[in-house]
Order: C-alpha cells, then sequence, then structure tokens
C-alpha cells in the first residue's frame, strides 16, 4: 500500500537566528521539525497532555488558578487544560516563534479547533523567560520549549533550566505552585537543579500518545512549598 509523501507546508525561522522550524504534513496528519528532528506530530499527543493533567492535579485546589503554558506547538497541552481548568482560570500561552501561531490559525485550524479563542485564554507572543520576570503570578508554570533541559531548537533555551532561573521561576510560582517541564528524556543533573533552586520534585514517566504506548517521555513536577 503506498504511503503519502510528507509535504512542505511552510518554514519559519527561530528568533535569534537559531535554526528553522518546518512545518510538514501527510494526509491529515500534521509535523514540526527542526533539522532531521520531528519536534512533535498531531498522532502523538498523549505526553503534552499529561503535562496539563498532572499540573491541574497538582494545584487543584487553588482558587482561580492562572496557567502559563511555555510553547504552544500543536496546542496538545493548552486544549487538555481547557479541558480540565474551570470558568474562572486563565491561561497564558507564552510562543516565540510568531509563525507557530498563524499555522494554529491557518493550516492546523481543524487541530486547534476553537481553544485560541476561549476567553480563559491569552496568547503572548515571546520568550517564556520575559513571563517569569514577576513575583508570585502563576499557580502552575508548564515548560515544553525544546526537547528537554538541553536545548536543542535553540541553545538560549539552556538558560530557562540554569539554578538561576529557576530560582527567577520560583519566585514567579505563588506559595504551592508547581513547576511541569516535559522532556523527551531524563536529566539527573536537571533533577539535582531543580532541587538546588528550592523546590520538592516528583518525576514521572508518560508516554507519547498515551494509552495507546509510544515512546517513553519524562515530566519534572518541581513543587514550591507552600
Amino acid at each position: 500500500m503506498a504511503v503519502n509523501p510528507w509535504v512542505l507546508l511552510d518554514t519559519a525561522s527561530v528568533p535569534g537566528g537559531e535554526g528553522d522550524l518546518r512545518l510538514m504534513r501527510r494526509g491529515t496528519e500534521f509535523c514540526i521539525m527542526t533539522g532531521a528532528t520531528a519536534l512533535m506530530n498531531s498522532r502523538m499527543s498523549g505526553s503534552e497532555e499529561a503535562l496539563a493533567s498532572l499540573s491541574w492535579e497538582a494545584i487543584a485546589g487553588h482558587p482561580k488558578p492562572h496557567m502559563l503554558i511555555g510553547g504552544l506547538g500543536m496546542g496538545f497541552t493548552l486544549r487538555a487544560a481547557l479541558a480540565i481548568l474551570p470558568a474562572d482560570a486563565r491561561i497564558t500561552v507564552a510562543e516565540l516563534v510568531p509563525a507557530v501561531v498563524d499555522w494554529a490559525r491557518g493550516p492546523m485550524a481543524e487541530v486547534f479547533g476553537t481553544c485560541l479563542s476561549d476567553p480563559r485564554v491569552t496568547i503572548r507572543l515571546g520568550d517564556v523567560g520575559t513571563a517569569l520576570a514577576g513575583e508570585k503570578l502563576y499557580d502552575a508554570i508548564l515548560l515544553d520549549v525544546d526537547n528537554g533541559p538541553e536545548g536543542l531548537t535553540r541553545d538560549s533555551n539552556q538558560q530557562l533550566y540554569s539554578v538561576k532561573s529557576l530560582r527567577r521561576t520560583l519566585t514567579s510560582l505563588r506559595p504551592g505552585g508547581v513547576l511541569a517541564v516535559w522532556s523527551s528524556h531524563t536529566s539527573a543533573p536537571f533533577t539535582k537543579r531543580l532541587v538546588t533552586a528550592g523546590f520538592a520534585v516528583r518525576e514521572e514517566k508518560v508516554r507519547a500518545r498515551g494509552k495507546k504506548g509510544g515512546e517513553r517521555h519524562h515530566i519534572w513536577l518541581a513543587k514550591k512549598p507552600g
């Protein structure tokens, strides 16, 4: 049986001159790539959805929760969060690459549905690090900005995961808030940095396709003492 070939729909430069992203399509399937690496695929959403559900479990008692999602991607985490957060919640999505938002409203509109027009959602273009410049702003901060704590698409993403930046993130969380970090792999040095920064850390193994299996991915749930 013949397999449809991948078709290139668009290419976008990562701000700072740190490579390109390519939006590919094969039938009803989408893929965002950098170089030869597939960053995300529309058929594999389980671990990104778990990022939202595990974060919400950690803060479920918080009134009027405010969640920051670093990285729009294909919207898996955002849609999962909208499905479980209360009507009085707020979700801020920080996306570095403007074209990713354009793709969500254009060629991938069927994938995203109505989530970008939900009144709880604010899209903020720019580096997620700039959204962490305040104190006690968020109940949950979800980071899915790269393939893990070691920058792949952008070297400066590693700065988010330094002890200095993690301490800044800690101040951006309300007491009892959680920092959740998605990764394609585990990292003992990153776990150590989280603890050094003052977080209580729990780690979860999740599957790329949820209950259907797929590759094993990793989520850190780092809690700020309440």
